[in-house]
């Protein structure tokens, strides 16, 4: 095995271009589980851990710029307001150890339905970045994930950050699992409420081939939350929103549940989060 850790981005991109098949590392986090069983034993890998500017974020004005290497630990210490769905999720992500290694790039990168970052991503609405020798391109997190462990980069492609609108107004997550830490998700589900434009952004995980959006729930929602007064969210709300989700899902069964296990669960836990995150959006209003 080959084994790069160039100290540049302009190195790295060159290295990738020559060893397309290179696998790619940073935390390592999910890719030495894979090489310590023995299920993946690339010819080279390009440790991109060096590269100082991939652990670095910056304010862009209504968004922020999320290097692809900076650790979880370091999200929720540092862009809880701005960024809140995504700091909850990097809260759940395994053990210390891992938080303060893994990154949001690595989970792009792995593409696992299962991803913890995913459904945050998804209901904001992000960017991705990627870059090769030939130039950089942003690609819609909605366009990203083509399959199980499957994205749409090209093999000379490293994703160096991902570009993230701040939050105007609540949104939350939520994952199930068998215990509270060091757990794959069941099931996880994001939401996103935007009271500028008045829409509703979802992300659901674990619950299908690939990480989704429920349209047709993020559409009730639209239409049903009362932006004018700030009414409180119904039993009703909650129960039909819900259901749009769980319905929007493509759960099977596995070792960590059942395709019905999934699906109630995430009628329950979507719920839960329109609810907290519409109260979160007028606590945010009446500041």
């Amino acid at each position: 095995m080959e084994f790069f850790r160039p100290a540049t981005l302009i190195d790295a991109l060159a290295l990738k271009s020559t060893h397309p098949t290179a696998l790619c590392i940073n935390g390592g986090t999910d890719v030495m589980v894979e090489l310590n069983f023995d299920r993946k034993r690339p010819e080279t890998l390009l440790d991109l851990s060096a590269i100082s500017e991939l652990s670095e974020w910056s304010d862009q004005g209504d968004s922020i710029l999320l290097g692809a290497g900076v650790p979880y630990t370091r999200i929720y210490q540092e862009l809880a307001k701005e960024l809140p769905g995504l700091a909850m999720a990097s809260r759940t992500v395994g053990s210390l150890q891992i938080r303060n290694k893994g990154g949001v790039g690595g989970n792009l990168g792995s593409a696992s339905p299962a991803g913890d970052a995913h459904p945050p991503l998804l209901a904001s609405g992000a960017a991705v970045n990627v870059a090769s020798v030939n130039g950089t391109r942003a690609i819609d997190i909605n366009e990203f994930f083509l399959g199980p462990k499957k994205n749409t980069m090209n093999p000379d492609e490293i994703i160096t950050s991902v570009l993230i609108p701040k939050a105007r107004g609540g949104q939350q997550y939520s994952k199930i699992g068998t215990r509270n830490a060091m757990v794959i998700a069941v099931c996880s589900f994001g939401i996103a409420i935007d009271a500028k434009n008045k829409s509703v952004g979802t992300g659901i995980g674990s619950a299908g081939p690939t990480p989704l959006r429920a349209h047709e729930a993020e559409s009730y929602a639209a239409t049903h939350l009362d932006w004018a007064n700030g009414s409180a969210v119904t039993p009703e709300m909650m129960k039909e929103f819900g259901a749009l989700v769980a319905a929007a899902s493509r759960p099977i069964d596995d070792v960590r549940g059942t395709a019905a296990y999934r699906r109630h669960s995430l009628a329950v836990i979507s719920g839960r989060c329109l609810k907290w995150a519409w109260t979160s959006t007028q606590d945010m209003r009446s500041k």
